[in-house]
């Protein structure tokens, strides 16, 4: 028998949410699986997401919670459905290859209806280019094998693909300024960095927005992060880098304190024409 595939963060995500709906009516397991007909065991290894559910199940223990939000409801049942499908998408090739918190943050972008982040000292993930990814994970430590290079090299560019779908999630970026002096293989890579940025800002879906050093103090400094909305916004998820890979956060508290941190930023910062006259400003210094 083959070893059962430890559950995807999205797969994770439709148990907890089951959790927060049994514990939000205040029944225990053993309650739950009498109303439920079925026993504790199946409902604890449900909402851990190590067992699998049916749209059809999510809707009856939806039922059975009283839980009054349809459309809520009906996104939940639409994650059952596609873990019951089980296609295989682009980033399962790199399983064995990639830390698997970075594959659910390309599964994360897959789904997510908008993305909105703020970025430090790197240029966003998705509006990366290869010189300028070349130059980051080159500073990885310990350092990655030549092979393990040009395999996250071509996961990042596989990443960016999600702007060219024809129903891409509308994005927002908000880059410091600190991001475009930082010299990641230097200026001839950054200044044509900036440049590639400049081309993804053209796009319909896409928006950037530069955070300058006058701003001054600002909510959260020195912290990026990553926001995907959700069909619903209950379903929202905020991905945060760290040392092993990515950590993901989806409480109420944490959606809507990040909500109003990039909201806030987003005040901050410089709009979409000054932001693109201020990167120009900034390849033509590197470029000098």
């Amino acid at each position: 028998m083959s070893a059962r595939k430890p559950p995807t963060e999205r797969q994770r995500r439709l148990g907890a949410e089951l959790r927060k709906m049994r514990e939000h009516v205040g029944l225990s397991l053993t309650e739950a699986a009498a109303i439920h007909r079925t026993d504790k065991t199946t409902i604890s290894n449900t909402e851990s997401g190590r067992f699998g559910v049916s749209a059809d199940r999510v809707r009856v223990w939806a039922a059975n919670y009283s839980c009054p939000e349809h459309d809520y409801v009906d996104a939940l049942a639409e994650m059952a459905r596609e873990r019951r499908v089980s296609t295989t998408q682009w980033w399962d090739e790199y399983r064995d290859a990639i830390v698997a918190t970075s594959l659910d943050l390309a599964e994360m972008e897959h789904h997510a209806t908008a993305l909105r982040g703020v970025q430090i000292t790197h240029m966003p993930g998705l509006l990366q280019s290869e010189d300028y990814t070349r130059a980051v994970f080159e500073q990885t430590v310990p350092p990655l094998t030549p092979e393990g290079l040009e395999c996250r090299i071509a996961f990042r560019m596989r990443r960016s693909e999600v702007l060219d779908r024809a129903e891409s999630p509308r994005c927002t970026f908000l880059i410091h300024e600190a991001a475009l002096r930082m010299q990641f293989g230097g200026a001839k890579v950054v200044s044509k960095q900036l440049d590639h940025l400049l081309e993804q800002s053209e796009r319909e879906n896409v928006t950037v927005r530069v955070l300058p050093f006058s701003v001054g103090a600002y909510p959260s400094a020195g912290s990026s992060m990553h926001y995907a909305c959700g069909p619903v916004p209950q379903l929202d998820t905020v991905q945060l880098d760290v040392p092993t890979g990515s950590t993901f956060l989806h409480s109420e508290t944490h959606l809507a304190n990040y909500r109003a941190m990039l909201d806030r930023l987003e005040q901050l910062s410089l709009g979409p024409e000054r932001s693109r006259d201020f990167i120009r400003e900034a390849a033509q210094q590197h470029g000098a």
